[in-house]
């Protein structure tokens, strides 16, 4: 079914595909959000919601790991604040991902758009947040929230997806009190550990359009390392 719609999509679909993916991962780069793009951009292709769920977590794998690598040799992370955190996110992603399986894809359409309108409001509410960076080291009550922040939005990962990164970024600039940039290279990282785990039991479900996530991976690729180049020297 997948390889057979593959087929039927025009040309001007894949650019619009293409081009909605690369300015989403752009954009996921500098703030977070962009899933608020590229799966809207998936759906609108005609893919089950499931299938595209699972496409759009393996295409944006792509972009968040370039993103994440590019802030790593800047040296905005903290690996001795992430490392207490990475598998509680991995951990809620993949039951996330169980969750959303279970539903109906009839009612996930519904779903999307309440979920992406909720997201939306939040990210516009709190675009002036991570001023300065006031972190002073791990204690025993920020990393319980924290821990608790990486499980849930690692479970709000696999089950939807869309502003998650934008979600925890503000959640170290509330929890650790890094400033935005900071708070965005660790977020990368917290977010590719629910994006490979969801990726893995997307797959696990068969819920993959692999044409679609290789081919617009790539150029959400090209999309992220960009965005991170700019968010890391503007």
């Amino acid at each position: 079914m997948i390889d057979t719609f593959f087929t039927q999509i025009t040309l001007t679909s894949f650019i619009f595909l293409g081009t909605a993916c690369f300015c989403a991962a752009f954009i996921d780069a500098v703030a977070g959000g962009g899933g608020l793009i590229s799966l809207p951009a998936f759906l609108a292709a005609g893919l089950d919601p499931h299938v595209a769920l699972g496409t759009n977590k393996l295409a944006a794998f792509f972009s968040t790991s370039g993103s994440a690598f590019k802030f790593a040799r800047s040296g905005k992370v903290n690996w001795s604040l992430i490392k207490f955190l990475i598998p509680f996110s991995f951990l809620g992603a993949v039951l996330g991902v169980k969750s959303v399986i279970l539903i109906d894809s009839k009612y996930l359409y519904p779903l999307a758009f309440f979920l992406l309108i909720f997201v939306l409001i939040y990210t516009l509410k709190n675009k002036n947040l991570g001023d300065s960076d006031n972190f002073i080291g791990v204690d025993s009550k920020n990393i319980k929230f924290g821990i608790l922040m990486a499980f849930s939005l690692g479970f709000y990962d696999g089950f939807f997806g869309p502003g998650t990164g934008s979600f925890i970024i503000f959640s170290f600039i509330k929890i650790f009190k890094l400033d935005f940039i900071k708070a965005s290279g660790n977020s990368k990282f917290l977010n590719l550990a629910s994006n490979i785990a969801s990726v893995i039991t997307f797959i696990y479900y068969g819920k993959v359009a692999y044409i679609y996530s290789i081919t617009i991976g790539l150029i959400m690729l090209i999309g992220a390392s960009i965005g991170a180049k700019v968010a890391v020297s503007k």
